[in-house]
């Protein structure tokens, strides 16, 4: 009688065995960026988006805000890619990030003050680049989930005198990968630390959102995933951006 049961359950246990190596195996095999996200790469697909929804739209900032600095560190070899990233750069918004932007430049031209812009919109093919160097999303975006930079939703900032253009004290240079740029990093001088709340309180009362590991990055509170993706370099987009006059 042993015997029988045990032979029962072997039969049992083979017949399983059968049943889930017969069964469709998943892939562990990651899909390619491009297969997992919709990337907008065309002048004509952009347009399409915009078509019923004039938020779509990505604005320049110049003419639209005024006055303020540029310093586009990724059209250089001065970043932490030692690579020239871009050509030609012009900083690009999103229509309601942009007017975002503006709120918070009039709040700032009342102290005497503006923005100095490193980087707003780059394109998907840049953020592929940047995730190569150094792929730790603390400090890059995964390309298998993208920036909101390249949703042209998120602008790298910083303060200046309006009269000027000289840069106020912040806790590090830009794209410094290290806890000192953190928000929650108080070693820093008071008057650092100051002018670090004094950049985080304007953008966040103009409806930005900060990222707690890089003191100079904002992205337009509540943009998500509303927006597409977009990998348009900077002369596609000067040929569709729209100026926006109000």
């Amino acid at each position: 009688m042993l015997s029988t049961k045990k032979n029962i359950r072997s039969l049992f246990l083979l017949a399983l065995t059968v049943v889930f190596t017969s069964l469709p195996q998943k892939s562990n095999t990651m899909p390619e960026f491009q297969q997992e996200l919709k990337v907008i790469s065309t002048t004509e697909s952009y347009k399409n988006t915009t078509l019923s929804d004039t938020n779509q739209l990505m604005i320049a900032l110049r003419g639209f805000l005024t006055p303020f600095y540029t310093d586009f560190k990724y059209a250089t070899r001065q970043n932490f890619t030692n690579e020239v990233l871009y050509t030609q750069p012009e900083p690009y918004l999103r229509l309601p990030a942009a007017r975002a932007l503006k709120n918070a430049l009039s709040i700032l031209k009342s102290k005497g003050l503006t923005l100095k812009i490193y980087d707003a919109y780059r394109p998907y093919s840049v953020t592929k680049k940047m995730w190569e160097i150094v792929p730790d999303e603390r400090y890059a975006a995964n390309p298998s989930k993208g920036s909101s930079h390249n949703r042209g939703t998120a602008v790298d900032v910083t303060l200046v005198y309006l009269k000027t253009g000289v840069e106020l004290e912040m806790p590090t240079e830009y794209d410094n990968f290290t806890t000192k740029a953190h928000h929650t990093n108080q070693q820093l001088l008071k008057k650092v630390v100051k002018n670090r709340a004094l950049l985080k309180r304007v953008m966040e009362q103009a409806g930005f959102v900060p990222l707690n590991t890089e003191w100079w990055h904002y992205t337009f509170k509540g943009s998500g995933e509303q927006f597409q993706l977009l990998d348009l370099d900077f002369s596609q987009l000067k040929q569709v951006a729209k100026i926006w006059n109000n």
